[in-house]
């Protein structure tokens, strides 16, 4: 009887905080240092921090891209290594008080981008436009947020889009292996941003430790001109242009219950049409009734307890109209950004790791640093289910990783693994050996 008492006040208490906020509100002076509360200095207001990684691989396996069309050719090739920050992200919070924030979160994938003019004296002083560094430079969010209260929190503007558990847990200490988990990473957007808005919370239910999250959220639909093969819709979100189209639009759900401290289970979601989000003539006869409807469905889930860390996830994404988009993306010209190839109507992921802290056995060194030994396994496959089409057999494959996670600090780990793709007999197997170092964290 307690507990349902206790459960009902926490149900009803969204609607109460909302009419107290307005209260509140109309009550308040607008300066409260004129009715003797002391204001928090910029510093208190103020939020610094980010996460980075640096990476080093050795690939056992060939990087021509032939590798999979000559397989037996490439079977002796040598092994390539590779320097690499997959993610440095800066990321800058403000608290205007009265339940008014702003953060926003700046994004350098591999290094970021350089371009530079040069007078080549060996073709006459003429000017030449180089790229001295490849990568990407990204505004990954950008929003202000009025909080009600915990349970109601409205976001405006460049946010997350919360599907699958890599969107929603991206830090580099919230994985195991030394780059993203590769499923997810490779069939969907990662790190998914997009300009809308979204409405979330988070309530306690029975107890202390039990709580319900929520997160809805309204973005523009993806573009079906990124699709792929090896990719199927992760390139949708990207956008050539200035701005990104919105002729067409989507929404996106997700669920975090956590029973008991230490245990969670997350549900996500997301629907949006997608084929008319370009600016090529689509609508005439021959486009009539293609939308090329995005629909995911994701769970995934979490353990860490008496020094066990378990994670786990399963997503599945359907795309109709499929053979409709390939054809269209096939006949784009050559200099468009789009792919131009076939894109599968199915698609999917699953992984699971589980790494146990060593160090949890010794008093000394339990509350200081953390040492973990780890195993992961991932399946995947970007061309599962095609309406036209022949499947390209090497996008199905799997993934085993060993290795450890070291925490001299909680917010530093040195990371290692020696990992094996898994592909069908026909292709070559890719085995690699990476190392890295990452930090998370907040300065201020």
């Amino acid at each position: 009887m307690q507990r349902s008492s206790y459960f009902l006040r926490n149900s009803i208490s969204l609607l109460l905080c909302l009419a107290g906020t307005l209260y509140v509100h109309a009550t308040e002076p607008a300066d409260s240092a004129a009715s003797g509360k002391r204001r928090a200095t910029w510093s208190q207001r103020l939020t610094l921090g980010g996460y980075g990684e640096a990476v080093m691989s050795r690939n056992f396996y060939s990087d021509s891209y032939l590798r999979y069309t000559d397989a037996a050719a490439k079977a002796d090739a040598k092994s390539h290594g590779r320097f690499d920050l997959p993610h440095v992200v800066l990321y800058v919070g403000y608290d205007f008080g009265h339940g008014w924030s702003m953060g926003s979160e700046i994004e350098f994938e591999h290094g970021g981008t350089e371009s530079a003019y040069e007078i080549e004296s060996e073709e006459g002083g003429e000017y030449e436009s180089e790229v001295e560094r490849g990568g990407e430079v990204a505004l990954e969010q950008f929003w202000i947020q009025k909080s009600f209260c915990p349970q109601a929190n409205l976001r405006l503007g460049h946010i997350i889009v919360p599907v699958g558990m890599t969107n929603q847990h991206h830090l580099p200490t919230e994985f195991f292996g030394v780059y993203r988990p590769e499923g997810e990473s490779t069939i969907i957007p990662c790190t998914w941003h997009e300009t809308g808005l979204s409405v979330w919370g988070k309530t306690k239910l029975w107890n202390h430790e039990s709580s319900l999250r929520y997160e809805l959220v309204f973005v523009s639909g993806l573009d079906s001109e990124r699709f792929g093969a090896q990719g199927w819709i992760s390139g949708g979100s990207a956008s050539p242009y200035e701005f990104k189209i919105a002729n067409t639009y989507a929404g996106a759900l997700r669920l975090d219950f956590t029973p008991l401290r230490g245990l969670r289970f997350g549900l996500s979601g997301y629907l949006g049409n997608s084929f008319r989000n370009t600016l090529r003539e689509t609508d005439n006869e021959k486009n009539a009734g293609v939308k090329g409807r995005v629909t995911l469905a994701a769970f995934d889930c979490s353990l860490n307890r008496a020094g066990w860390v378990l994670r786990g996830s399963a997503l599945y994404g359907h795309l109709t109209d499929a053979a409709h988009i390939s054809n269209f993306n096939r006949t784009m010209p050559s200099a468009s950004p789009s792919p131009r190839q076939f894109v599968a109507s199915d698609a999917y992921s699953m992984g699971v790791e589980a790494g146990y802290d060593f160090f949890s056995l010794s008093r000394k060194l339990r509350d200081r640093q953390r040492l973990y030994l780890f195993g992961r396994y991932d399946a995947y496959d970007s061309m599962w289910k095609m309406e036209k089409g022949t499947p390209y057999d090497w996008c199905g494959r799997q993934r085993v990783a060993i290795g450890f996670n070291y925490y001299p600090l909680k917010e530093i780990v040195i990371k290692g693994e020696y990992a094996r793709g898994l592909l069908k007999s026909k292709y070559n197997d890719e085995p690699s050996i990476s190392i890295g170092v990452a930090y998370a964290g907040f300065f201020l």
